[in-house]
């Protein structure tokens, strides 16, 4: 049976970030994920988990200025030392919270940037923070993203998220796997997620087009959902999507495309 958590940056927002979770745990929710914690003081988020009884199972690492349109800093080479100090703010946070895993998004490639010494600074920067989150028993997520929402995003395949990791050859370093950014770039969910299954740490979810929630798109998600009970995934599904009219309204979906 698949584990939804409940993604607060994209659900409920029609009322502040706080109130969100209890929203969540009255839509049914036992966990939840959000994009950051940073504009709030790390017991206040606490305290909201606490009373409402959900699970924090995943948030980024910092990722610049994501009002002003950055998705990330680690492959940038001149925010080297603001990416290392985002990792320690994180691990602060993550501590505070009880979260197991961090996600990492890559960044955008500037305009005329070297790929080479981009890539480089992405590898180096992804094994400091898979060591520095081993040392607390934290695994460290990569995030390919497509490029038709983010362009120019520079991680926005599978096999090359994969490929990256293998040159940070840390043990506790994985992929998240978002099925609607997949979709998107590559297609072939059901048969990666089979083949990577042991690579991969979390699974969001949402349809396409339009990023809304699953059943309102494409993708057969009653296959998806049954084929992760069936291949043997263990981890939460992050319900990462838009909702089309309202996020209570558009919870049916959790009935009727769940396998039963």
């Amino acid at each position: 049976m698949p584990r939804f958590a409940a993604n607060l940056s994209m659900l409920f927002t029609e009322v502040p970030f706080l109130d969100r979770f209890e929203r969540a745990a009255a839509a049914g929710f036992e966990a939840v994920e959000f994009l950051f914690p940073y504009a709030w003081p790390a017991a206040q988020i606490r305290e909201r988990l606490q009373r409402h009884r959900l699970r924090l199972v995943l948030h980024n690492l910092p990722a610049g200025d994501w009002d002003g349109g950055e998705r990330g800093i680690a492959c940038l080479p001149e925010r080297v030392d603001e990416f290392r100090a985002g990792v320690a703010t994180a691990l602060d946070y993550a501590r505070e919270l009880g979260v197991g895993q961090l996600n990492c998004l890559a960044g955008k490639a500037p305009a005329g940037a070297d790929p080479a010494r981009l890539h480089a600074t992405l590898v180096d920067n992804l094994r400091h923070a898979a060591a520095e989150l081993d040392k607390a028993g934290l695994k460290l997520l990569l995030e390919p993203i497509n490029t038709h929402d983010i362009p120019g995003f520079l991680v926005h395949r599978t096999e090359q998220g994969l490929r990256i990791l293998d040159e940070v050859g840390a043990s506790n370093a994985y992929l998240q796997y978002d099925i609607y950014h997949a979709q998107r770039m590559e297609g072939e969910l059901a048969a990666t997620l089979q083949a990577q299954l042991a690579r991969i740490a979390h699974v969001q979810i949402a349809d396409n087009p339009g990023r809304h929630e699953p059943g309102s798109g494409e993708i057969h998600y009653p296959f998806l959902f049954e084929h992760l009970d069936r291949i043997g995934y263990q981890g939460w599904i992050g319900c990462e999507y838009k909702p089309a009219a309202g996020t209570e309204a558009g919870l049916g979906w959790m009935q009727t495309l769940v396998a039963r």
